[in-house]
């Protein structure tokens, strides 16, 4: 009899253990389900979330993307490590005079971590167009910024009209910028 009952027991202890884990691991999955849908990708069409960052080699001057609605505006995240930041740079350098006069803004967020670099990069590429420091990755984890660089074109209402993964052409770079050219 102490056998069947010794049986019994240790069966009921397999599946309560067996259930425990079951339920564990359904918590986990819900933990982990959730914290996915906050990190959302920034889906063309959407609003683009706002942001404030300091602007680069200033003193303590604040650049946030609210404070240029009706405008056209590019946001790239680059590093000066990123090969293909290298590239594209120049272009963005190239258009940003006849664009800024049509209302569109060109803002570039930095993704490095020393300042030293970031300056030598500027000055040898004669950069004039805000350059943003992003220096917990605030804004890059907002916008689920993964590969660099990535660039999203955001229309003078506040939509997100396009986001490009990967270096950009002068071509390609002018096209986008043509769509989020405010209406004169």
């Amino acid at each position: 009899m102490k056998e069947k009952t010794l049986k019994k027991k240790k069966k009921r202890l397999i599946f309560r253990t067996s259930m425990l884990a079951v339920m564990a691991g359904l918590v986990v999955f819900a933990l982990v389900s959730s914290f996915n849908k906050e990190k959302a990708v920034v889906a063309e069409g959407e609003p683009a979330p706002d942001f404030q960052l300091e602007k680069f080699g200033s003193d303590g001057e604040t650049i946030a993307l609210s404070d240029l609605e009706g405008k056209g505006v590019m946001i790239n995240f680059w590093a000066t490590y990123c090969e293909p930041c290298k590239d594209e740079m120049p272009y963005m350098e190239k258009l940003y005079p006849e664009y800024k006069k049509k209302g569109v803004e060109i803002l570039a967020v930095n993704l490095d971590s020393t300042n030293i670099v970031v300056e030598q990069f500027l000055d040898k590429y004669g950069i004039t167009f805000p350059i943003l420091q992003d220096e917990n990755g605030q804004v890059m984890n907002r916008y689920n910024v993964g590969p660099i660089p990535s660039t999203f074109f955001i229309s003078p209402e506040g939509n997100v009209v396009k986001h490009v993964v990967g270096p950009l052409t002068l071509d390609k770079l002018e096209g986008y910028l043509q769509q989020i050219t405010p209406e004169a």
